[in-house]
């Protein structure tokens, strides 16, 4: 325990202690309470130059996502790696754009960090740009697709199913079950003008008389009778539902979850154990690759086996 007499006497001879300052630690603390100069001209200089570079880089940016969406890719007939890798290198000549444009007593105020807030700056603004000139409604570089693979009808005689790496495994506990198979096809606009190509064959070999279901370029949207097969189903998928992360209600079948999911469904009939195939290829006319299409195509597979 310490009395407070022996307290305020520590106390004081601290104090003491800490008054004990060297002649140089005075300057100093007599320095950093001096406020320095402020200078309304440079500063309005400096303000100025900035507002400069800000619209040079502004600019600059649109002028990059304007160059690739109708000039390069154009040129092109499907993604690659010069889309980001060309805007990324064009970093480089911010200096010398700025030496080029900006008056010379401005130029001279800029530093390295003016450097790296531009390049920043002309990043984010390539990337808003390209995503604005690269979707609807001034372009489509996205093919459509399935929505969610392939499912098949809850039916008598099915124990379980199991859909994994683009291959949908059913296990029947009798010799054959009615198998109606069902898809979503999605894209980010006008997905009943996609052009599909279906077939379904049994086997390895894709030879006629193997092949169950065959049609090649028919709109998506003229398919009526795909339509109905997959709204009698009514929501009786195997796979089951589609719960919301935030939320956890339901929101539609895992195959077409989507409200603007074009749901098709075929009845391939009584099939029993064996391999199937099923190709799929989807195409869309899309600005602005070459020849105007974006493409899309997969081969998924049908394993049936009988466990009981």
């Amino acid at each position: 325990m310490v009395d407070v007499d022996s307290a305020m006497h520590a106390s004081a001879y601290s104090g003491k202690r800490r008054g004990r300052k060297s002649e140089q630690e005075k300057q100093e603390e007599k320095q950093s309470r001096v406020l320095e100069p402020f200078d309304p001209v440079e500063h309005a200089k400096k303000e100025t130059a900035d507002a400069y570079s800000m619209w040079i880089v502004i600019f600059y940016g649109l002028a990059v996502a304007a160059f690739l969406r109708f000039w390069l890719m154009p040129t092109m007939t499907e993604p690659s790696r010069a889309l980001w890798l060309l805007p990324m290198l064009l970093m480089a000549a911010i200096p010398s754009l700025h030496k080029l444009i900006v008056p010379s007593d401005y130029y001279d105020m800029y530093t390295a960090g003016n450097w790296f807030r531009a390049c920043f700056l002309y990043l984010f603004t390539w990337l808003a740009l390209s995503f604005i000139v690269a979707n609807p409604p001034l372009a489509d570089v996205a093919a459509p697709a399935l929505a969610g693979g392939l499912d098949i009808e809850e039916t008598e005689g099915i124990e379980s199913i199991k859909w994994k790496g683009g291959e949908l495994t059913i296990e029947l506990n009798q010799d054959d079950a009615s198998i109606v198979l069902g898809m979503g096809v999605r894209d980010n606009i006008d997905v009943e003008s996609a052009n599909m190509t279906l077939t379904i064959w049994k086997g390895n070999s894709q030879v006629e008389e193997n092949t169950m279901i065959h049609f090649e370029s028919v709109p998506v949207g003229t398919l009526t009778d795909a339509m109905d097969t997959f709204d009698e189903v009514n929501g009786s998928w195997s796979r089951g539902q589609l719960r919301n992360t935030l939320t956890r209600d339901y929101i539609g079948p895992k195959v077409a979850p989507l409200s603007t999911d074009y749901g098709l469904a075929w009845d391939l009939g009584q099939l029993g154990p064996g391999e199937y195939n099923v190709q799929i290829t989807l195409v869309e006319d899309g600005a602005p690759w070459k020849g105007g299409l974006n493409i899309w195509s997969a081969t998924y597979k049908l394993d049936i086996s009988q466990v009981g």
